[in-house]
């Protein structure tokens, strides 16, 4: 039985920006997503104060979902050591403390899961990922043998891999449900499972990573195996209540061979498997086909979320170079995506949110500012500016009387 994937929350008066989505039992105030951020600056992958106040300020700016980083679900799975991670039941309380605060200004919190594969043992991007070598470890930093689907054609600066035979797929669905109850003792409410950028699950979906000659490789059916036992077992561990997205490379990077059908053919196998939301992003693998560069201009994914969302019939999120008010509007109002995710833009300004409220529907748009007791007063001091006849004066008299309580 198909999910149905999303529920308009709205009576038609507000953007649809604004307008509370419901997703399962989760209702999420509005469409926007803080979209998943590395940040590399985790502790033997627990996070700390920085991810605290960094992820905590876009759920004060407005945001619905605030997601997390790409997480690790075991330390070999990191890109490099400043990686976060969910591999340790020593990380929840960690975790727990973000969530906490991100649901208390009245966002939901989502974490995005996810294995490197063959691109990790590397320093991190402050060192442009540079390989790690033995020289790394007199400082701590011992390089790692990581997993692939295939062996590499050619090594270059990838580290030294291993093939994943058929007892490290059974241990690698075991990480991924250990994991996932992790994240639900975190406090997570949306959990989403990372298979692009070039990843583990990219690179057994992309035949230009997976040469294997058994039942993960071969077809494009074969090559899909491994995503959708993953999208299985995440789904059998996280409440049924609760949604699940994938995020996706919709195309590979200049020169690959996993396209936009394959992706369609993906996200419809994903839907009979309980997924929600397909997050289209794009790039990560490579080639030497004719396949060219996704350019960078404004909304550069969103046709490709648009694509999957007419073809695939399930709910999807678009990303890429969202940046104005109008713009994301535009992008609901046209039924191409049922969310937006910003991320350049939320470091630029967090309060993107907000400011998009206020462009969108005036001074009445700081009424769906986090309830705290600055933006309390803030709403009474716009309220008292508004003409009497501003048709919101249920809302001016209920900010009156909390203000008389500050």
């Amino acid at each position: 039985m198909v999910h149905t994937p999303t529920e308009v929350m709205s009576d038609g008066a507000a953007p649809l920006l604004l307008t509370p989505l419901k997703i399962r039992s989760l209702t999420l105030r509005n469409r926007i997503v803080a979209s998943p951020m590395c940040q590399y600056e985790s502790q033997d992958g627990a996070p700390g104060d920085w991810q605290l106040v960094n992820f905590g300020k876009f759920a004060v700016g407005g945001a619905a979902l605030v997601f997390g980083e790409e997480t690790a679900i075991e330390a070999a799975g990191r890109k490099s050591y400043a990686c976060a991670g969910l591999w340790n039941d020593s990380h929840i309380a960690s975790y727990r403390r973000i969530t906490d605060f991100i649901k208390a200004q009245g966002a939901s919190p989502g974490v995005q899961l996810g294995h490197a594969g063959g691109r990790g043992s590397c320093h991190d991007a402050e060192h442009d990922w540079r390989r790690l070598t033995d020289e790394d470890a007199h400082a701590g930093m011992k390089p790692w043998e990581c997993l692939v689907p295939s062996a590499l054609p050619a090594q270059g600066a990838w580290p030294k891999v291993r093939v994943m035979d058929a007892s490290d797929i059974r241990a690698h669905l075991q990480c991924w449900r250990d994991a996932t109850l992790r994240a639900l003792d975190a406090g997570y409410e949306v959990l989403e499972i990372h298979g692009a950028h070039g990843y583990l699950i990219h690179q057994f979906l992309s035949p230009v990573m997976n040469h294997r000659t058994d039942g993960y490789g071969g077809s494009r059916e074969a090559r899909m195996r491994m995503a959708l036992e993953i999208a299985e077992t995440v789904r059998r561990a996280w409440p049924a209540t609760l949604p699940l997205f994938f995020r996706v490379s919709a195309v590979d990077g200049k020169g690959g061979a996993w396209g936009i059908e394959d992706t369609v053919a993906l996200a419809c196998a994903l839907r009979e498997r309980g997924v929600d939301v397909v997050d289209c992003s794009s790039g990560g693998i490579s080639g030497d086909s004719s396949m060219p560069i996704v350019r960078r201009v404004p909304g550069y994914q969103v046709e490709f979320a648009a694509q999957v969302r007419r073809q695939a019939n399930i709910a999807t999120m678009a990303v890429g170079l969202i940046t104005r008010a109008n713009q994301a509007e535009q992008i609901l109002r046209e039924g191409r995506a049922d969310l937006v995710a910003l991320a350049r833009e939320l470091i630029w300004d967090p309060n993107w949110p907000a400011r998009a409220a206020r462009e969108l529907m005036g001074e009445d748009g700081y009424q769906l500012l986090p309830e705290s007791q600055s933006n309390r007063l803030i709403r009474r001091e716009v309220v008292a500016r508004l003409p009497v006849n501003s048709g919101i004066g249920v809302a001016s008299a209920a900010d009156d009387e909390l203000a008389q309580r500050i």
